[in-house]
């Protein structure tokens, strides 16, 4: 898997590129939510439940259903008194699916574990993408703070933190992101 600091990164990329009809807290604390969600599925090891099978790590909680599914219940949080068949609710659906898809997503470009299970529940089948430049993170936080953990942190920082970086830049640069930026626009909060 990648880090949780890659996944935020890319959260916080999207919230920067949806014109969202949340901002503040509400908005990066259901972010961060759901960048990290899919890998609430580590606990199976505690449990038992072999990595392989669909309710291991990887397996349904990094599938498109469950990033859908996601998508629509933070969603409500999001913006409880905004109707659901509305614009606004279904960006934030969009925004909340992709931010959640992009776990998987991301994970699918590590150089490590058995694959995800984009498919589940209809498909157990476990995909890569055929470019891996990723390193795999080390689950676990007592293992991150190793030479592998560094490792990880700067193939990240190449592959993933340069490329948000650069994307940020160019938002700024055009004028969707910038200082104030956020109080000019209307908001529900």
């Amino acid at each position: 898997m990648a880090s949780a600091f890659a996944h935020v990164g890319i959260g916080y990329a999207l919230g920067k590129t949806f014109a969202l009809p949340i901002q503040g807290w509400r908005l990066w604390s259901l972010t961060v939510l759901c960048c990290l969600l899919p890998d609430a599925d580590v606990v199976g090891f505690f449990l038992g439940i072999p990595y392989e099978h669909m309710w291991g790590h990887r397996g349904f909680t990094h599938s498109i259903v469950f990033a859908f599914l996601a998508g629509m219940v933070v969603a409500r949080l999001a913006v409880p008194r905004v109707p659901v068949w509305t614009g606004l609710y279904g960006m934030s659906a969009l925004y909340f699916f992709l931010v959640t898809l992009s776990h998987g997503m991301l994970d699918a470009f590590t150089d490590g574990g058995l694959g995800i299970a984009f498919f589940a529940p209809f498909d157990s089948t476990r995909y890569f993408f055929p470019w891996r430049p990723i390193l795999v993170s080390p689950i676990g936080i007592a293992q991150f703070f190793s030479e592998w953990g560094m490792s990880v942190l700067l193939s990240e920082f190449l592959w993933i933190g340069l490329p948000v970086g650069l994307w940020l830049a160019v938002l700024r640069i055009i004028g969707k992101i910038g200082p104030g930026k956020a109080q000019e626009e209307k908001r529900i909060e």
